[in-house]
């Protein structure tokens, strides 16, 4: 049974300002679809225009967030799962505080002066999304926050940690010091890929979180990337999720296991020098409303078994009914109560 504060996520708090948008408007912001990045000034002026031209919701999302959110809906233990990142004293703050209370989730978030709380671009075209994400205030996350008593005692509460990778870009000090911690407690340490220019740019920093990580996701796209980047000369998604899971150890506690989503294709799991393949659930085109949060919501739902120590089968399975029910919904949202067993 999956006790109060047994998950604990960190990352960047965005919310999410999405729209079903045209071609015109992703070529004119040099956007393409399937893709992460982080905006530049000149995708600066599209957030008004989204919210001008088109129907726009807003929905409390970041990458971890979304998963912790996800893992939390799951598990149905009011405050199963805590969360900690930095957002602006805003609107869009209070929204955010507002939206994460309801899900459950027991927040504790850094809030900065100055910057605004960040937002996030989701434009869905076609039912595949891209995201442009204008950190501001979640760029501001400082170490000092975690070592605060009350923030680190749901670091000593934990037993599991999740951080999507897009958090290296801002706050490398705070992952070190949770990864540090799991691995002198034996406990489970997991990191995202979270987007090819994470895997590119920010390789170092990257490179020194991974010994610690006992579960690395990502997709297909991203594993290519981080081969690439590792001059691994392979496309080979089975190959380089087991050459992933075969990267040294911190600590020899847990063994790593690699867990690589490819859309409608088969997951694919590498631990012990094997792969194993997970068919997904497919989905008639048709049913298919919008592609934001499916990763996240499948490391959610992979999660909410993980912390109730379930078979691998089980988080798969778990995962992927968790990213079925969000590409039939707008956004990373979902029904009151899910109808997994």
């Amino acid at each position: 049974m999956a006790s109060e504060g047994i998950l604990l996520g960190m990352g960047n708090p965005l919310l999410d300002i999405s729209a079903v948008v045209d071609d015109s408007f992703l070529q004119k912001y040099d956007i393409k679809l399937n893709n992460a990045i982080l905006a530049e000034d000149k995708h600066l002026p599209m957030y008004d225009e989204m919210a001008s031209k088109y129907t726009v919701e807003y929905i409390a999302g970041g990458a971890t967030q979304n998963s912790i959110k996800v893992a939390q809906w799951m598990l149905q233990i009011p405050g199963a799962t805590s969360y900690m990142g930095c957002i602006g004293k805003d609107k869009f703050g209070e929204e955010m505080k507002k939206n994460s209370t309801k899900a459950g989730v027991n927040v504790h978030y850094y809030e900065d002066e100055a910057a605004p709380t960040g937002t996030c671009a989701v434009c869905v075209v076609g039912g595949e999304r891209s995201l442009i994400a204008n950190l501001s205030a979640a760029n501001c996350y400082k170490s000092e926050h975690l070592k605060r008593p009350e923030n680190w005692a749901l670091v000593e509460n934990a037993k599991y940690f999740y951080i999507a990778g897009f958090f290296l870009t801002v706050s490398p000090e705070s992952i070190m010091l949770v990864a540090e911690h799991a691995a002198a407690n034996n406990k489970i340490f997991s990191m995202n890929l979270s987007a090819p220019f994470i895997c590119e740019f920010f390789k170092d920093v990257q490179e020194k979180a991974l010994p610690y990580m006992d579960y690395v996701f990502g997709n297909e796209t991203e594993a290519r990337t981080f081969a690439k980047v590792h001059g691994w000369e392979t496309e080979n998604v089975e190959e380089i999720a087991l050459k992933i899971s075969q990267w040294p150890k911190a600590s020899g506690a847990h063994k790593r296991i690699t867990v690589i989503t490819q859309g409608a294709d088969p997951v694919v799991i590498a631990e012990d020098g094997k792969v194993k393949l997970f068919p997904v659930i497919l989905l008639p085109k048709e049913k298919l409303v919008d592609t934001n949060g499916a990763g996240d919501a499948f490391v959610g739902g992979f999660l909410s078994q993980l912390v109730q120590e379930k078979p691998i089968e089980d988080c798969v399975k778990a995962g992927c009914y968790a990213a079925n029910v969000i590409i039939q919904r707008s956004g990373c949202t979902y029904p009151e109560k899910p109808d997994f067993s």
